[in-house]
């Protein structure tokens, strides 16, 4: 174990900067002439420098965007004007009938208005008040 070393030429020896002219990076020690980034303490802020412009020019976007996918909502009174008999209303009757968007993947259904049918949900949600209309109209919810 006291014998081991690192292979020939994988390790090399940090370069000491600032250590006399004969060092080869002495003076200026590799940092160039003047200016922001030659001082101690520089390349402070330097990255708003370019970008200022571009990044005053975008919207302040404030708030989040929930990931969460919200459900369609569809008042009764659309599904009694779409469909003239009691139906199984499912989330593919719904697309196919383009009351929510084909892309949704899920339907809620929503107390507004009267119906007088008496349809069936499956596999589609419902408000508290939509639930009472279905089921006074003889309708039933799953």
């Amino acid at each position: 174990m006291h014998t081991l070393k690192p292979a020939k030429g994988s390790t090399t020896r940090k370069f000491r900067i600032g250590r006399g002219n004969a060092s080869g990076r002495g003076t200026t020690a590799g940092r160039g002439t003047k200016g922001q980034r030659a001082r101690a303490g520089g390349r402070n802020k330097l990255k708003l420098k370019g970008m200022r412009q571009m990044l005053l020019s975008f919207p302040k976007n404030r708030g989040f965007r929930s990931l969460y996918v919200k459900a369609e909502v569809v008042s009764l009174e659309r599904l009694g004007k779409t469909f003239k008999k009691p139906e199984t209303i499912t989330l593919a009757l719904l697309k196919k009938s383009g009351l929510v968007n084909k892309q949704a993947l899920s339907a809620k259904i929503v107390g507004k208005g009267e119906i007088k049918l008496a349809f069936k949900l499956q596999g589609v949600t419902a408000t508290k008040a939509a639930t009472e209309a279905i089921e006074k109209a003889g309708g039933k919810v799953n």
